[in-house]
């Protein structure tokens, strides 16, 4: 007995003695960093094939973690596909779909956002005691009924800490015009209209108790003046840039409108700061880049540094920014403790161009890029995990994945479980990724357009085949072209797509290019491929409840729901720059 007592007071002395000892109680809850970029193509990294644009942080990730090469987005657009990112489950379960032409949040005066009701594998950790942040792009709608209600904030569903943009960059964005000019007289602006507005008060009680004897053509002039001030500066900022075009620190807006070129090195000293405020774990920081989307806002530093123009200039400047979040790690002494995840919500836009000048991504082998939901182009994604000391490092899956298997998985890891009241369609990654199992648990992957099935794939458990079924393709404008230039964005219904039967048929494993359709004469299993997805589909339709379309039924804009940093319209503000602006 005795020596056991002087073994507990010696284990006791050794924990109190070695702090670092204690850290390992989180070794069962990894803080977990995932980086998501914005339409960047699979083949514009260096461990995806790409030698001619510098990403040697990515690199540096995919050799020290595991490389999923068979990666998918659930849906080619912004919108839904991080709304299943969220939540791990089809965009069309939670009403983040369109049958319209839009299938993204149009703006941020839209009531459109992803339903309360839906939970976020941020809501799970933050129950387990993990810090939560999102910093980055948001895109998930913001005000339901006010400009200051806020009911789609990050806030609600997870995240402890936002700062970022809660729409998405659009052309408007950048480059910006000089503000200061206009931040000078914004002030005086608001407070002449102050000013007018109590002598229009004071005047008029006045007239009313016979105290003063002005005409009411004076009073109502003055009041003419004043609706008049603001109808004026309102249409002067009718652009996107002043009403979209924002960043948000928590609940205010810190910049409007924002100054593009500096925001991405904003969010990540708000990311390193908040991994230092909470290194003792464990925590979340989702990091959703603002690159490498149109219209590429770039630090003079990276102009001119890559062989692609700005998109390649751009894409250069993110991979800077992944090795200092990947530094800040090293450096707190986390790495060991610490889940990195790295992905793109889809693919590349091939349709985004100037003149010869392309600003869209690169989608390697894959045919079609981003808003072709079947193609693999538009959601075949770079996926890399890192958890050094669990995960084999240089690892390569093959496997078919999805980035609905993030919520299963960040279940997993900290301990929690997923909602058992609804379906969740994304799958727990870490048996595949520690080599317990070889085979995905994906069998069928379904690939929406908005609320339309475009696509199936089939993995059966008995073959190493992958099989794509084509129902609906998008029409290319002109004809010859490779992607619907056009229109900007490829259709999902309608006059401008091909609905095919039977059916096209592609052997991935074969043909990852989707050049050749397989036919009843060049393929023995064709019917039996067909027929085994048609009868997949019904079963899969059964397990789709009907919701509110979001992104069709509230996707409109109402200038009331638009936020402001001031009193409407006199929106205008930045407190990043060293020119702050009290908020009325």
């Amino acid at each position: 007995m005795k020596l056991r007592s002087l073994f507990v007071a010696l284990s006791w002395m050794c924990v109190l003695l070695n702090p670092c000892q204690s850290q390992e109680v989180h070794d069962d809850k990894p803080n977990i960093v995932l980086m998501m970029v914005d339409d960047l193509g699979i083949g514009d990294l260096g461990c995806f094939g790409n030698d001619t644009i510098r990403t040697p942080n990515i690199d540096r990730l995919a050799r020290e973690g595991v490389q999923l090469n068979h990666h998918i987005a659930a849906a080619s657009m912004c919108t839904p596909s991080r709304a299943a990112f969220l939540t791990g489950r089809y965009p069309i379960r939670s009403g983040m779909v369109s049958n319209a032409v839009d299938r993204v949040i149009i703006t941020l005066g839209a009531p459109a956002g992803l339903p309360h009701n839906e939970t976020t594998f941020a809501a799970l950790l933050k129950k387990q005691g993990y810090s939560t942040a999102l910093i980055g792009k948001w895109h998930q709608g913001l005000n339901c009924q006010s400009r200051y209600d806020q009911c789609h904030h990050p806030y609600h569903y997870g995240f402890d800490y936002y700062y970022g943009m809660p729409f998405t960059l659009i052309d408007p964005c950048w480059p910006d015009p000089s503000r200061d000019t206009e931040l000078a007289i914004r002030s005086k602006i608001w407070l002449c209209v102050q000013l007018v507005a109590v002598a229009a008060l004071t005047f008029a009680l006045g007239k009313l108790s016979r105290l003063v004897s002005l005409p009411w053509s004076l009073i109502f002039c003055m009041i003419l003046f004043i609706f008049l001030l603001g109808y004026f500066w309102f249409s002067s900022y009718k652009s996107p840039l002043y009403w979209d075009c924002l960043l948000m620190r928590e609940h205010d807006i810190t910049e409007q409108p924002m100054k593009a070129e500096r925001a991405g090195s904003i969010m990540v000293k708000e990311a390193i700061s908040f991994m230092e405020r909470n290194r003792e774990g464990p925590f979340l920081l989702v990091f959703t880049f603002l690159h490498v989307h149109v219209p590429l806002p770039t630090t003079t530093e990276f102009i001119g540094t890559s062989k692609h123009g700005l998109y390649g200039d751009n894409v250069q400047e993110m991979d800077s920014m992944v090795g200092k979040i990947l530094d800040a790690i090293d450096n707190f002494h986390l790495k060991n403790r610490t889940l990195v995840y790295f992905t793109s919500d889809h693919g590349g836009h091939l349709e985004s161009r100037v003149g010869h000048s392309q600003r869209g991504g690169w989608n390697g082998i894959y045919r079609g890029g981003k808003g072709m939901a079947g193609w693999e182009g538009g959601i075949r994604v770079p996926g890399l995990i890192r958890w050094s000391g669990r995960l084999p490092a240089g690892k390569v899956i093959e496997e078919p994945t999805s980035l609905m298997d993030i919520f299963p998985t960040l279940a997993a890891v900290s301990g929690s479980s997923v909602p058992q009241d609804r379906v969740i369609d994304g799958r727990n990654l870490m048996p595949l990724l520690q080599g317990e199992v070889q085979r995905s648990e994906h069998e069928f992957l379904y690939h929406y357009c908005g609320a339309f099935l475009h696509a199936v794939r089939w993995h059966p458990k008995d073959s190493d085949a992958v099989w794509k079924v084509h129902y609906v393709t998008p029409v290319f404008q002109p004809p010859g072209a490779h992607a619907c230039f056009e229109t900007l964005f490829c259709r999902c219904s309608g006059k401008l797509v091909t609905y095919h039967d039977p059916p096209l048929l592609f052997d991935l494993t074969r043909d990852p290019s989707e050049s050749t359709p397989l036919t009843q004469d060049t393929e023995p299993l064709y019917d039996v491929v067909i027929q085994t997805v048609a009868n997949a589909v019904k079963e899969h339709r059964k397990s789709i409840l009907p919701v509110q379309q979001q992104l069709s039924e509230l996707n409109y804009d109402s200038p009331w729901l638009k936020p402001c940093c001031g009193v409407f319209p006199f929106c205008l503000c930045d407190t990043e720059g060293g020119t702050s602006t009290v908020r009325a």
